[in-house]
């Protein structure tokens, strides 16, 4: 047993490990290890160093939360062949399997839908024509005829019952596709941006970098089973915001000028990544910047030793502490990063800010509308997708878009819709066209191209309220009334799990129960907050007015934009600027008098 445990807490740990062998020994299964002292198994193999925590935490006094004990008991990986048997009669799984079958990337979503969700993993949001095809098919035998993008530029396909899981998974990995790892307590998509490769704009190409993160997650079973769930995003300063500041780990592409030095040492002048790391927006934090700066090369290793730390010392006895930005809380950045730079072997290198130049500036509306590419005479298209679903219908003829008039490739992107890229001046209106004639656009209205809803109730048993009907509605009920000159985000999100992150929305409204009466009864509705923002407008929004009846949700959002566009200090000024400079007060009584008006 490792020396790094004093002898009482040896005892705690094998007393620890002899219950996980009760458990196991429970279902049938193979013990965890070898023996060791007492009869009981010591830490050993690739889930070695989440055991050693979990005993950690049983010898500090806590209490596993379940989710541990779940994994302690019997790791999901080694529980394929009991889901397959599941699948086969039919059957849906307990809490315990519910959380394992996610580790497959799996959730069954009962009461909204009795059946299955699967997430993939789609590296940099970005996958051929015909492995976008491969999953229409799947979609359209094994699932419900639709696939929704998501906030981590991913897809994700609904109602698949028990038997069609495992084919579902197994026809995924012919199409060189995996759900594996995009749920429970792992590492989720790995994101870049949408643009890597073709953005005149851009410092840095982070396809390589998210493919090489991606696949040594898949081949690291040490890996998996981390405290909590963990997102990682690579952003090389593209004209799509990669909103890499809502992740546990940020790599931003930056540029650093001549002169800088380390530790006596002179620094390269040229492209790193800068190193921001604790974002989670549901829990009212953006990922702030280090100081580090890492080679892209280097950033693998990096983020390695970054989830190895948090494996070892993250919580797993309060699943509400258990996220990274509460050890960076406890800890602070200068014992984390040297508890890091142990882990790597090596100092990490930081600079000052001062020598990094001003990264250039993202396009808010770059994801929709025909772009020019780096590459003479040839374009990207951003098609607007309502609130992200595609029907399998849609999904097939863009397939064929790609191949036919792009170079092949379909870029999803974190603002739920998806680019087609390499389109030859000469074929953008065949493409135009195409899309309107299955019902979809590359124009859309400032409003519709910021508009982000989350599953919700639809789909969602945590939900509060029907996110995507709902902004739909909120669109349809404002376009006719209101004209938008610059870019407004509104943001809907069904729950406090902030899928669609309400908080960085210049308009934020999360899902709330309103009550009507007395006896108790209530409705759908959502708590509204304005000033959210991300990157050089980064901040959270703060609340505005609680429990509105999702009915009367559009007229206040009108009310709140036209607030706005009456009371700006420029016409330029942003609805972000416009909103922090009042206090919420000020602003309510504002949006009072506009409501009045109208």
């Amino acid at each position: 047993m490792s020396d790094d445990f004093s002898p009482d807490q040896k005892r705690y740990l094998e007393g620890f490990m002899s219950g996980m062998q009760s458990a196991r020994a429970a279902r049938g299964l193979g013990p965890l290890g070898g023996a060791a002292g007492a009869g009981a198994a010591a830490p050993s193999g690739p889930d070695k160093e989440h055991q050693e925590a979990q005993g950690r935490a049983v010898a500090g006094g806590g209490k596993l939360v379940d989710q541990e004990k779940w994994k302690a008991a019997e790791h999901p990986f080694d529980a394929y062949a009991r889901f397959k048997a599941q699948a086969e009669a039919g059957l849906y799984p307990k809490p315990d399997d519910n959380f394992r079958w996610r580790y497959h990337g799996l959730f069954y979503v009962a009461p909204a839908q009795n059946s299955y969700m699967c997430r993939l993993r789609i590296p940099n949001g970005i996958l051929k024509a015909w492995q976008f095809e491969g999953v229409t098919d799947l979609a359209e035998k094994l699932c419900g005829p639709y696939a929704h993008v998501t906030t981590r530029a991913n897809l994700q396909v609904r109602e698949i019952s028990a038997e069609n899981a495992p084919l579902l998974l197994e026809g995924l990995a012919d199409l060189g596709l995996t759900a594996k790892g995009s749920g429970a307590d792992n590492i989720r998509n790995v994101t870049g941006s949408a643009t890597a490769g073709i953005d005149p704009l851009e410092l840095l190409d982070t396809r390589p970098h998210a493919r090489a993160w991606h696949h040594h997650i898949l081949n690291d079973r040490s890996l998996y089973g981390l405290p909590r769930k963990f997102n990682v995003a690579f952003d090389g300063a593209g004209s799509i915001a990669t909103l890499e500041d809502t992740n546990d780990i940020g790599f931003q592409a930056i540029e650093l000028g001549e002169g800088a030095s380390f530790e006596g040492q002179p620094i390269e002048p040229g492209i790193w990544y800068r190193l921001a790391l604790g974002g989670i927006t549901g829990h009212h934090d953006l990922a702030r910047d280090t100081g580090v700066i890492v080679a892209p090369s280097d950033a693998v290793a990096v983020a390695d030793a970054i989830v190895r730390v948090f494996i070892a010392n993250g919580n797993r006895t309060d699943r509400n502490k258990s996220r990274l930005k509460y050890v960076l809380d406890a800890w602070g950045f200068d014992t984390f990063l040297a508890a890091v730079e142990d882990k790597l072997g090596r100092k990490l290198v930081r600079v000052d800010a001062s020598l990094v130049k001003p990264r250039p500036a993202y396009d808010r509306l770059a994801h929709i509308g025909v772009h020019k590419q780096v590459q003479v005479g040839l374009n990207w298209i951003g098609v607007a997708l309502p609130v992200g679903k595609l029907t399998v219908a849609q999904m097939r003829v863009i397939a064929s878009i790609a191949n036919t008039c792009g170079d092949g490739d379909i870029r999803l992107t974190v603002w739920q819709n998806l680019l087609i890229s390499g389109v030859s001046d000469a074929k953008v209106e065949d493409v135009v066209a195409n899309l309107q004639a299955i019902g979809l656009s590359a124009e859309t209205s400032i409003l519709r191209a910021g508009l982000i809803a989350c599953t919700g109730a639809t789909g969602c048993k945590f939900a509060a309220a029907h996110t995507k009907e709902d902004a739909l509605a909120i669109a349809a009920h404002c376009e006719p009334r209101i004209t938008l000159e610059t870019p407004v985000n509104i943001h809907l999100t069904g729950c406090h799990h902030s899928c669609a992150q309400h908080y960085i929305g210049d308009i934020g409204l999360i899902g709330a129960k309103v009550p009507v009466n007395e006896e108790g009864d209530t409705e759908p509705g959502y708590d509204l907050l304005v000033g959210g923002g991300y990157g050089v407008d980064g901040g959270m929004a703060r609340p505005f007015r609680e429990k509105v009846k999702a009915q009367d949700a559009p007229a206040l959002v009108e009310a709140v934009l036209r607030t706005w566009q009456i009371h700006r200090a420029a016409p330029d000024e942003s609805f972000v600027a416009f909103a922090r400079r009042h206090e919420i007060e000020a602003l309510q009584a504002l949006v009072a008098q506009t409501g009045d008006a109208a």
